[in-house]
Formats: structure tokens, C-alpha cells, sequence
């Protein structure tokens, strides 16, 4: 049963394989990201993925609590109409100290997650290719077992 299984998931990895080659290949030939990888910080990017990767995360993370701070200042914005000026002064300020300071851990959790997403990516990939790598298997004869009459004590 379990020789029934590795045929299917080796068929399931396989098309797997070719529905993500395919993504990959319709996002490259994409003209806008043809254009953002000929200028210079796509040309950066692309010479450093780790760097790639920390900036994607960090944009991902970071986009909640610049949209609560967005929506912060339209609501201080807002009440500032009603004439509350002084209050929303120092509610942006405030709240600018507390989105530096989100935005500096954000720096750092982004950096970990980064290398814990490539050192997953390196440790599997890894595994993969020593799973499926056809495996010559040529036997090795320890020098005492070819002439037991050699040996040194």
C-alpha cells in the first residue's frame, strides 16, 4: 500500500511543480514587473533576495498599523473640524511615537521571520533533494576486511 502512495505523491509534487512554474512564469513576463526589475532597486533586490524578502515582510506587517494610524489621523482630523486643535496635536504626536516604535520591532520581527523562512526553505529543499536523488549505492570494503592479515594493533 504504502509503494501505491509515493507514485501519487510524486505525481501531486510534479503538478504542483508545474502550476507554480507556470505562476512564476505569467508574474516575470508581467510588464509592469519586467519594468520595476530593470530599475535599480529591483536590479538590488534581485542581487539580494534576503534583503527582498525582509522588505516584503516588513511591507506586509507593517501595513496594519500604518492603516490604524491612517485611521487615527482621519478621526483626530475630524475632530480637529469640530475645533479641537491642541488634542489632535498631540494625539499625532503620540501616535507617531507609537508607530515609530511598532514600526522598529516590526524592523526586527521581520528580519527573524525572513531567516527563519529561508533557513526553512534551505533545510527542506535539502531533505527534498536527498529523498528524491537516485542514490548509487556502491559497496565499500573497510581496509581490515580486504586483507585481515594487515592488521595493526
Amino acid at each position: 500500500m504504502a509503494k501505491e502512495d509515493i507514485p501519487s505523491a510524486s505525481k501531486d509534487l510534479q503538478e504542483l511543480q508545474r502550476n507554480l512554474s507556470l505562476l512564476i512564469e505569467s508574474v516575470q513576463n508581467n510588464s509592469k514587473v519586467v519594468a520595476f526589475m530593470k530599475s535599480p532597486v529591483g536590479q538590488y533586490l534581485d542581487r539580494h533576495p534576503f534583503a527582498a524578502l525582509t522588505l516584503l515582510v516588513f511591507v506586509v506587517m507593517s501595513a496594519v498599523p500604518v492603516g490604524f494610524f491612517l485611521l487615527l489621523v482621519v478621526f483626530t482630523s475630524l475632530a480637529a473640524l469640530v475645533g479641537v486643535m491642541l488634542l489632535e496635536g498631540l494625539v499625532i504626536s503620540v501616535g507617531g511615537v507609537a508607530l515609530l516604535c511598532v514600526l522598529c520591532v516590526l524592523v526586527f520581527v521581520s528580519l527573524s521571520v525572513s531567516g527563519t523562512i529561508i533557513v526553512s526553505y534551505v533545510a527542506m529543499s535539502s531533505l527534498i533533494n536527498y529523498w528524491f536523488s537516485p542514490r548509487h549505492q556502491t559497496p565499500v570494503l573497510c581496509r581490515f576486511m580486504a586483507d585481515p592479515g594487515k592488521m595493526a594493533f
